[in-house]
């Protein structure tokens, strides 16, 4: 790719401005590990939210639907779009207890919760699970995927590419904290949308395609399902493969990926990244808005730019080993001047923001739930943040070398979900079943562990049919052991339970204990539930519809949509607003 003065401009001007608001924060970051980690617990619901969308929309993320779309079609996407019924259920579900919990991370929540040496043990272990390898294997992915950008439109050799841009995006971050990391993001969402729209609208106008309906023609009507066909693979009149979806793995998707695995900023029941931005908004209720707007944003406004220039690599490219790279390929060689600072800029907004987020996420996981917890408990503010300075860099270094042992973004994505998979039930029913202990959050985070190393070692079973295997194996074992161990004394539960005031039958007995009010029923919140994930998906296919199709049968799905907005608004409203205003 050659770029001009005007692009190397565009892109100057990008770190110029990342860099300054770095800098502008870093005096506010410096206060305390509350203003590091939480920023002050003052974010307004759109800064909030979009900096939720602004880490999931990372560098990685364009290339990997690009290549789900080219192998699989549009209904490829299953993969993650199943996640937006685990995202509506921490909207309704998780965001108002999470900002009423008062904690710094989320794995602090494992004391408050439990308590004793298990509880101790359960937080020291998660601190650095998480924040350390999970965490370097996350930041690896998106190197890799920036590594590839930078390969097939300048040149540069991965090593390269890793240390220049994970030098700039490390620096900011351990200066400014939270709060630069949440208002970067959002300039760098806004630069990441423009460029990725600029992009499909110039892919899908070349006369090699002939616009939207030229797109249609030169593929397969299956390649534009938005459902996947459930079956075997068949051949059409024409010749043409007619892929389908097995059946297992539909329902892998569909009934337990979203619910039974961990994977960042998906995480049942909230947690990471998520978590943060909801404990750092102002109130309830701008967590409730910040993250009802990420799930809106995340899977329905964000995709169809990438999932448009994946159909174009299609055609352009059809022979390509590495399906992912194909994006990366319409912007080599078919952007026009000017506009290929504005996309390399773009990629690079896209993955400092994802970086930055999972630098000072990790961070606090080793800081204030390791360092400060078992290291040196007494620690002064400013002791406390030049620690979590030098950790963020240290975490720089190990995540580079990690992105060396990494071939392939779905690979990293599947190895997530499996390492993880069981322990969704857990962290959902700790919030609403007080039997819950911290030893069946410790035995559903060792279990899939074992069960997947067995699986890679001894069997062929292969992604998403591991799942099913490792859902199965880690629910038997952490029900067994909960069983068989004692529950949390009723005095810490009845304190946990006037903290944060969870709802459902699952705490009544507390309640009573304490003689407090009745849990508040959660019958209201399935409905609202139900009708959010129902948004979702018919505003997904509207816009979608109304790209690739026609308006007109896209006001089908918005009509959906409208209804489902009512019914939730016509909820809340009814109950005065209670569940999202404490």
């Amino acid at each position: 790719m050659i770029l001009t003065t005007l692009d190397w401009t565009l892109i100057a001007a990008y770190f110029v401005i990342s860099l300054l608001i770095g800098l502008y924060y870093t005096k506010r970051a410096g206060k305390s590990t509350h203003e590091f980690f939480l920023s002050g617990r003052d974010l307004p619901w759109w800064l909030a939210g979009t900096s939720m969308v602004a880490t999931t929309f990372a560098a990685d993320t364009p290339l990997a639907v690009s290549g789900l779309v080219a192998r699989d079609g549009i209904a490829g996407n299953w993969i993650w779009w199943n996640a937006a019924l685990g995202g509506m259920l921490t909207v309704f579900f998780f965001a108002r207890l999470w900002r009423r919990a008062g904690i710094v991370t989320d794995v602090e929540f494992a004391e408050l919760r439990y308590s004793g040496r298990p509880a101790a043990l359960l937080r020291g272990f998660r601190a650095l699970y998480l924040g350390l390898p999970i965490n370097c294997v996350i930041m690896a992915w998106v190197n890799l995927a920036m590594a590839k950008i930078l390969h097939v439109t300048m040149g540069w050799e991965r090593l390269t590419a890793v240390l220049v841009s994970l030098a700039i995006t490390g620096l900011y971050s351990a200066l400014s904290g939270l709060w630069g990391v949440v208002v970067t993001d959002f300039f760098q969402f806004v630069f990441a949308m423009a460029g990725t729209i600029a992009l499909a609208y110039f892919a899908v106008n070349l006369p090699e395609i002939g616009g939207l309906e030229g797109l249609r023609e030169k593929l397969p009507d299956s390649t534009f399902s938005f459902l996947p066909r459930i079956g075997a693979d068949t051949t059409a009149a024409d010749g043409t493969m007619m892929l389908a979806l097995p059946v297992v793995t539909f329902i892998a998707y569909i009934g337990v990926q979203w619910w039974a695995s961990w994977y960042p900023g998906q995480e049942p029941g909230g947690g990471g990244y998520i978590a943060q931005r909801m404990m750092s908004a102002r109130d309830e209720r701008h967590s409730f808005f910040a993250t009802l707007w990420f799930t809106i944003a995340h899977f329905c406004l964000r995709p169809w730019p990438w999932i448009i220039v994946g159909l174009v690599s299609v055609v352009l490219y059809p022979t390509i080993a590495d399906k992912e790279v194909g994006y990366v390929m319409v912007m080599r060689d078919h952007l026009p001047v000017g506009w290929r600072g504005l996309l390399l800029g773009a990629f690079f907004a896209a993955y400092m923001s994802t970086i930055a987020t999972q630098l000072n996420w990790g961070t606090s996981y080793v800081v204030n739930d390791f360092y400060l917890r078992f290291i040196k408990p007494g620690a002064t503010p400013r002791h406390a943040v030049w620690v979590s300075r030098i950790t963020t860099l240290v975490i720089v270094g190990i995540s580079a070398v990690v992105t060396f042992y990494i071939d392939s973004i779905r690979q990293a994505w599947e190895f997530v979900l499996e390492s993880g998979a069981g322990i969704g039930l857990v962290l959902i029913l700790r919030w609403y079943w007080w039997r819950v202990n911290a030893w069946s959050e410790i035995t559903a985070m060792v279990a899939p562990a074992v069960g997947f190393a067995y699986l890679k070692l001894f069997t062929t079973v292969q992604f998403p049919y591991t799942l099913l295997y490792l859902v199965g194996w880690t629910t038997i074992w952490w029900l067994l052991v909960t069983l068989l161990t004692p529950p949390e004394s009723d005095a810490h539960l009845l304190k946990f339970y006037r903290r944060v005031r969870p709802g459902g039958p699952g705490w009544r007995r507390i309640a009573r204990l304490g003689n407090e009010p009745e849990p508040e029923p959660i019958a209201g919140l399935l409905v609202d539930w139900v009708a959010g994930w129902v948004l979702i998906y018919a505003t997904l296919f509207g816009i979608g519809t109304w790209l690739l199709d026609s308006f007109a049968k896209s006001l089908v799905f918005f009509a959906v949509g409208a209804i489902a907005i009512v019914v939730i608004y016509r909820d809340l409203s009814r109950r005065g607003w209670k569940t999202i205003t404490g």
